[in-house]
């Protein structure tokens, strides 16, 4: 894999994930897709010992905590996510959220929050969820209606949260909550709260197209320290959007991984595949599809792997790189994997078929941690910002 954005220890960590995901995750997840008889909880279990007992959950995670680099690598996860996402859309979402239900500890923690859960989740000990989305608070994170009371030492929660990713196997999770109003406007604070505590219970666990661990959690009287509180009351909107800017690269890096897959899966069935008398890879129209399809997975890795390094240089918010490249990723990952199922035919739609799993897999990506919608006015918005400035410089 050749990029300006690439070290040599990256291009090493990129033959070592994508090994792992052939040999270590392919075959489980290619048996379990076939027999359907596996349990999703127990599967994405065996991927997150799997993967700690690969040395990949160490990425996600700063050495001084158990990690593998000083610093966690934005470019590191990207690499990992997208190599996962070619073998099993769960494997990949079970190290994403590894690495996005710690980032506000591993971003804002205080000593002894990292020093209590980082290592765990570098080995696989501790499984994290990152608790931000309510059944009336999406994209719209003002709407957060889950609240955070003072009482004395401690805070006590009461709310619901909807599509959280993990929900029933994770062993933390981060929560957003209201702790305030400023100038009318909600004053958001995050919470560290363990699975067990009392006031914590899986209300509901959901069915998407496209399976893996996610569900509604209720806060009632739920009760935590002031310790709990990450990077400080009323600096949960900034620890989430930071958060957000960070990771959001990552979710373009599976995209591409699963847009990779399907390209593949086409190239080899267009190859083989005879029809009027001649291969499909021989007809024009297929090879106009199959450009299409090449030129936005490089356009894609490009805009991903860009908006990662720059947070990797020390870029402090990748707003707008970010944003481009999850929007132009995800979006260009639908397209591709759509163009597969179209080149083959009548089989495209059979499950069972990998570019079937692929269409199920890629739908979400362009929804969660910010729909496209709100990708595209975050982007207008930077560039509106970044003219104006110059304009008033002038």
């Amino acid at each position: 894999m050749e990029s300006p954005f690439l070290t040599a220890e990256h291009i090493r960590l990129a033959a070592e994930a994508w090994a792992f995901a052939r040999d270590s995750v392919a075959p489980t997840a290619a048996a379990e897709e076939s027999s359907g008889e596996e349990d999703g909880d127990a599967l994405a279990r065996r991927f997150i010992q799997r993967m700690a007992e690969g040395g990949l959950l160490r990425h996600c995670v700063p050495q001084a905590f158990g990690g593998a680099a000083e610093l966690v690598s934005i470019r590191a996860l990207c690499l990992i996510r997208e190599a996962l996402a070619y073998a099993s859309g769960l494997c990949d979402a079970m190290f994403a959220l590894q690495g996005l239900g710690s980032g506000p500890i591993t971003f804002f923690g205080d000593d002894a929050q990292r020093s209590a859960w980082l290592p765990k989740v570098a080995e696989g000990k501790a499984i994290a969820a990152f608790a931000l989305t309510e059944p009336n608070a999406g994209s719209d994170l003002g709407a957060i209606a889950t609240e955070a009371r003072r009482e004395n030492a401690h805070y006590v929660l009461n709310g619901t949260k909807r599509f959280i990713s993990n929900a029933g196997i994770a062993d933390f999770y981060v929560v957003f909550a209201r702790t305030g109003q400023d100038g009318g406007k909600a004053k958001l604070t995050a919470f560290l709260v363990p699975a067990d505590n009392p006031g914590l219970r899986v209300q509901e666990r959901l069915e998407l197209m496209a399976a893996h661990p996610i569900g509604e959690i209720g806060l009632e009287g739920c009760r935590v320290p002031r310790s709990a509180v990450i990077g400080g009351e009323g600096h949960g909107l900034a620890v989430a959007l930071a958060t957000l800017d960070a990771f959001r690269p990552t979710v373009g890096a599976a995209a591409i991984g699963l847009a990779r897959r399907a390209l593949d899966e086409t190239l080899d069935h267009v190859s083989e595949r005879v029809q009027f008398g001649k291969p499909l890879s021989e007809q024009q129209g297929v090879q106009f599809m199959l450009a299409d399809m090449a030129t936005e997975l490089d356009a894609a890795r490009l805009l991903v792997y860009r908006a990662a390094y720059r947070k990797d240089m020390g870029q402090p918010r990748i707003t707008l790189e970010s944003a481009m490249a999850k929007s132009y990723a995800t979006e260009a990952a639908q397209r591709v994997v759509d163009k597969a199922v179209q080149l083959h035919g009548g089989n495209g739609v059979v499950r069972g078929y990998e570019v079937e799993r692929l269409y199920r897999e890629v739908r979400a990506l362009r929804i969660y941690e910010g729909a496209t919608e709100v990708q595209k006015v975050i982007v207008a918005r930077e560039v509106l910002r970044h003219h104006l400035g110059k304009e008033q410089e002038e």
